[in-house]
């Protein structure tokens, strides 16, 4: 890239783009990193550096970037049939076996598809959905969702509201109040001090079931959580948590929404973790980024038996199911579903991060030798790194030093993500050790970097 071209471009964006969480306070005179190619484990900036994406992208890119047999499938489906009307009764080749496919991989009778754009929208759809359905029970008042503090479900107007991360609302308007309620994060870092994992699942357990009797078991209609929690800090719930708060929602016949947007699709070594890894059957599943791996966007709701027989039912005559998206199971996006599930069974990558996940979280908590890591903890390929300014009290160190740490990888070849006080690492599925020893080394030096210039 010429330096002329390189100038227009980040020109244009800072002009004319609205980014994801800009930071307006530096944006105008700082301007974009500008990412030119990809391959691999690794992105190509402006400037020739080659980057090892230690975030996947966006939680998302699980089978690694560029790969030539994915470009070949999406070309092949758009000289075939980029796109048709999905409205009423057309489908299209790549919806209907994807569809079949995910009812194939997904647990229990999790056998009904509803195709979104994203995660955020695929929540939408799940609670317009969760709403339908208690309305066509004749249950007119069973509307409440109780969501989670520090939760992320989305940034659409509703998936905003069931989030529970504050810093993403401040100055927003805020919906949905009178029926979106929030209990506290499963977060065992900052449990009360004393208490064993077990009696802190027990006062989670023990919350939950009391705002329901606060809001009335009649008015709430169901419980939403990510199996672990991901843009919240990678939060790991207690043993046992996801399956007794699933008993609490069968107790007062709600529904159960597993949003797997982050943990679906081989981040935890499982096509999907709520069943094999924490033993509990939900009635509604939202997944997305890792079902495409980025490459085109596409979410996905799905949908129990026990729902589905319900809203597959006629609400009046000439009645319809009144909802839809335009590219409701795009068949490009489909296809190109079907090829990163394909690519992912042929080349083993649920067992490779049952091998390699283990390994970065093993190598990461070297990171706790450091005297501004407060905690690091994740599973497989999720992984989260708190920074404070004493161990002891855990308070978050703030000043920026985040940001530092996050530039302090980049001089080192590495992308992280920096959340406020915590470094995220989310790699592609594809990661070899010696990458994770790459990234826990890079982490590692900006710290070291930061402490000597701050002469700690």
């Amino acid at each position: 890239m010429t330096a002329a071209t390189k100038s227009d471009i980040w020109t244009a964006d800072r002009d004319h783009l609205l980014h994801p969480y800009t930071d307006f306070s530096t944006f105008h005179e700082e301007g974009s990193q500008i990412i030119e190619s990809a391959s691999g484990m690794h992105v190509i900036d402006s400037d020739g550096n080659k980057l090892l994406d230690g975030i996947g992208g966006l939680w998302c890119v699980n089978i690694g970037h560029g790969r030539k047999e994915m470009a070949d499938a999406i070309a092949a489906q758009v000289m075939k049939m980029q796109y048709y009307n999905p409205f009423g009764h057309s489908t299209n080749v790549p919806a209907s076996m994807l569809g079949a496919k995910l009812a194939e991989l997904a647990p229990g009778d999790l056998n009904h598809v509803y195709y979104t754009c994203g995660g955020s929208t695929a929540n939408d759809a799940a609670i317009r959905l969760v709403h339908f359905y208690f309305d066509q029970l004749g249950q007119h008042r069973k509307k409440k969702i109780i969501s989670r503090q520090n939760a992320y479900h989305g940034a659409t107007y509703v998936a905003a509201s069931l989030t529970g991360i504050h810093g993403t609302k401040m100055g927003f308007d805020r919906i949905g109040e009178d029926f979106i309620h929030h209990v506290s994060a499963a977060n065992l870092y900052e449990k009360p001090d004393g208490w064993s994992d077990a009696e802190y699942c027990d006062y989670l357990v023990r919350e939950f079931d009391a705002r329901i009797q606060q809001l009335g078991p009649d008015n709430v209609a169901a419980f939403i959580a990510e199996p672990i929690m991901g843009a919240g800090g990678v939060l790991v719930a207690p043993e046992g948590y996801h399956r007794r708060m699933w008993e609490v929602c069968q107790k007062y016949d709600m529904l159960y929404i597993a949003d797997e947007v982050v943990t679906a699709f081989g981040r935890l070594g499982e096509w999907f973790a709520s069943e094999a890894l924490y033993d509990y059957q939900p009635d509604i599943m939202v997944c997305a980024k890792g079902l495409s791996s980025g490459y085109i966007p596409l979410g996905a709701t799905l949908l129990s038996t026990r729902v589905y027989d319900v809203i597959a039912q006629p609400q009046c005559e000439g009645g319809v199911l009144s909802m839809g998206l335009t590219y409701f199971g795009h068949p490009v996006a489909c296809a190109a579903a079907l090829k990163n599930i394909e690519i992912m069974e042929r080349e083993n990558l649920l067992d490779h991060v049952k091998e390699v996940g283990p390994y970065l979280q093993e190598s990461a908590k070297s990171l706790m030798n450091l005297p501004i890591v407060g905690d690091v903890r994740g599973s497989h390929l999720m992984l989260g790194v708190d920074l404070v300014k004493d161990k002891g009290t855990k308070e978050p160190i703030g000043d920026g030093v985040g940001e530092k740490i996050f530039q302090g990888c980049l001089k080192r070849g590495v992308i992280v993500r920096p959340v406020g006080d915590r470094m995220i690492v989310s790699p592609p599925l594809i990661i070899t050790k010696e990458e994770c020893d790459e990234i826990v080394a890079a982490i590692s030096g900006a710290i070291k970097d930061h402490l000597a210039e701050a002469n700690v």
